[in-house]
């Protein structure tokens, strides 16, 4: 392909059909400033998209993964999470589990898989459980909640934070595993929890699709067990002390 059949064909892609359709009245001499004007259109149009996945994405504030202290955690396979980061497993599609106990780092490692993935392109929301469960339980009718069920099974990456923080009803229960039942083998899902499955009826209690919304879950996916203390309680810990010096060293 020549340089001027490329150039037709980014403005094609462009959709710039006035252009198009006075193509032929181009002359050689135009050439390379169409080449920078395309250029300029393409690049905007790249950021803008880039903008919009970003704020639709929800990721809030969250640390890089180069911030991680992978000292920290008593357990963590550092290589596995390394691996996700690649996100081969959005191409499959399949689901990532992050398990393990409050402030151990995984919905910072959620927060930063999200952020790749919308980095490569992908569409991305990040919610907690609790937001997402009562968004759905709170739609009036049918075609509401059939709206808001789409809302969140289209996205190419789903990411749940926080399962198993509270205790939820049936209907909870059976909003997730239509949710779940949606992306399953079309999109990848990521969830973090603080309970091993084996707890999840505690989570759901007495309701009947927790085996099915298990078993699809497992499937196809990779679960990263995490252990160790809270990070978060390490942190407030040093600047309560820190504070301390602090105020030790105007006092004298």
């Amino acid at each position: 392909m020549n340089e001027h059949q490329t150039l037709k064909a980014q403005a094609s892609a462009l959709k710039l059909h006035g252009l198009l359709s006075h193509w032929n009245e181009l002359t050689p001499e135009q050439t390379p400033w169409l080449a920078e004007l395309l250029a300029w259109e393409i690049s905007e149009r790249k950021q803008r998209s880039l903008e919009r996945r970003l704020s639709s994405a929800k990721l809030g504030r969250f640390k890089s993964l180069t911030e991680f202290d992978w000292q920290w955690p008593a357990k963590i396979d550092q290589q596995a999470v390394h691996r996700v980061m690649q996100l081969d497993f959005i191409q499959d599609p399949s689901n990532i589990i992050l398990i393990g106990s409050n402030g151990v780092g995984k919905s910072t490692i959620a927060q930063n898989v999200g952020y790749q993935a919308v980095m490569q392109g992908h569409t991305v929301l990040f919610t907690s459980a609790a937001n997402m469960l009562n968004d759905l339980a709170a739609q009036d009718g049918d075609n509401a909640l059939r709206r808001r069920l789409a809302h969140y099974s289209k996205t190419t990456l789903l990411i749940i934070d926080e399962v198993g923080y509270l205790s939820y009803s049936n209907r909870h229960a059976d909003l997730l595993f239509e949710i779940i039942n949606r992306r399953y083998e079309k999109n990848a899902t990521l969830i973090t929890t603080n309970r091993p499955f084996s707890e999840w009826n505690d989570v759901f209690p007495n309701a009947a699709c927790v085996v099915s919304l298990i078993d699809r879950l497992v499937h196809h996916s990779e679960v990263i067990a995490i252990e160790g203390d809270s990070y978060r309680m390490k942190e407030a810990q040093e600047q309560a002390l820190a504070r301390g010096k602090v105020k030790r060293g105007k006092t004298k």
